[in-house]
């Protein structure tokens, strides 16, 4: 009975991890597409900033948490080690979907770019070791110019 349990979830994570993953990426393919006319760059301590009329700092967040079916592929990962693919998609729609919030909440604004981006990462929930799902946050942050 356990097994069909186990095998169950295996099942449903995969499929709706796999609906919610698809739609998440169709949803940041249009919005990166709608923002494409602001550049997000960073710039070296010695270079001149450029001219701006304002400037103002904006944060980006989200939380994202994997789900069961990629639990299971991380930690039979973690038994032979090297890269964890599974979690290589989460972390690639959290930095993306932070990065898009920051720029929308810059573009409401009016900024015509945003420089000096910074990405922050924090694990939420799972800790090393623990066999529960993994989730994440991260922040992006950075400065709109207009």
């Amino acid at each position: 009975m356990e097994l069909f349990v186990f095998l169950g979830l295996l099942a449903l994570g995969y499929l709706a991890g796999n609906a919610v993953e698809q739609k998440h990426y169709a949803s940041i393919k249009e919005r990166e597409r709608r923002t494409v006319s602001v550049p997000v760059y960073n710039m070296g301590a010695k270079q001149p900033l450029p001219e701006a009329e304002g400037a103002q700092l904006f944060v980006g967040s989200v939380v994202i948490s994997s789900d069961y079916f990629k639990a299971f592929l991380a930690s039979l990962s973690k038994l032979v080690g090297g890269q964890i693919f599974a979690y290589e998609s989460l972390l690639d729609r959290g930095r993306r979907e932070a990065l898009l919030r920051m720029k929308e909440d810059a573009i409401r604004w009016g900024a015509k770019k945003v420089i000096n981006v910074r990405l922050e990462t924090a694990t939420i929930g799972s800790r090393s070791g623990d066999s529960g799902i993994l989730s994440i946050e991260i922040v992006a942050y950075g400065t709109g110019l207009r």
